[in-house]
């Protein structure tokens, strides 16, 4: 099954030590106990057939993306540029961009600072809001801006494109709930609106880095294209 995965691959950028893909949404960053199809080692998989490399193929995780989200990842190909972009991340010298599709008309700008808890519900993760003095709270920090808002029957939805300053499970989808604005189609957390097809209105489209091993910035951008980014064509972000 992997095959399916990597023929349609979509590659933004490949050099001897990065690779840059588009992650589809409903596939998994890496393997779980599901065994459905997963990014990881489908550019794995690319990666083998078309270097004619024997054995297992080296590719380190850099980050990741929700199962729902899709969006920009980069894999590092060498363990150096895997070590460097794991220091860059730890210093916020890696710069990730998404942009959301949340119910109701958010304000034209702002910042979202919570102390998130992983926990389980129902046997499922799930990001909980608490105090900061309780064991195991994580700053969360997150900043938006308004780029548009529509209606759609009847009912007015805004586009927001978010800065993510830091890397909490499931973070921008929960703090976007506990401000007031969730995310279209984000029934795990808070939105109660007409189900679009299922599709959660959260999308990696930048990423920004130092190449890990030249001077150079990485400054890589996806305009998402399928229906439910239809109303951001044409709007400069």
């Amino acid at each position: 099954m992997d095959m399916i995965l990597t023929d349609n691959l979509k590659i933004l950028y490949e050099d001897n030590h990065i690779i840059v893909v588009l992650k589809a949404a409903d596939i998994l960053s890496q393997s779980d106990s599901t065994g459905d199809l997963d990014m990881l080692n489908a550019v794995k998989h690319y990666l083998k057939i078309k270097y004619q490399k024997p054995g297992r193929v080296y590719l380190g995780l850099v980050h990741r993306l929700d199962r729902r989200v899709g969006g920009l990842m980069v894999f590092a190909k060498t363990s150096k540029a895997a070590g460097r972009l794991a220091k860059a991340i730890r210093g916020h010298q890696f710069t990730k961009q998404y942009i959301a599709l949340v119910a109701g008309e958010a304000p034209t700008s702002g910042e979202l600072i919570d102390y998130l808890v992983k926990t389980k519900s129902k046997g499922r993760p799930l990001a909980q809001a608490v105090d900061p003095e309780t064991d195991y709270a994580k700053k969360a920090v997150l900043k938006y801006r308004k780029i548009n808002s529509f209606y759609l029957n009847n009912n007015i939805f805004t586009f927001l494109l978010i800065d993510l300053l830091t890397g909490r499970y499931n973070q921008i989808r929960k703090q976007l709930a506990l401000s007031g604005y969730p995310i279209i189609n984000d029934f795990k957390y808070g939105y109660r609106g007409k189900n679009y097809d299922n599709c959660l209105g959260l999308f990696c489209y930048r990423l920004t880095f130092i190449h890990p091993t030249k001077s150079e910035t990485i400054d890589i951008k996806y305009y998402p294209s399928d229906w439910l980014w239809v109303k951001m064509e044409g709007v400069d972000i």
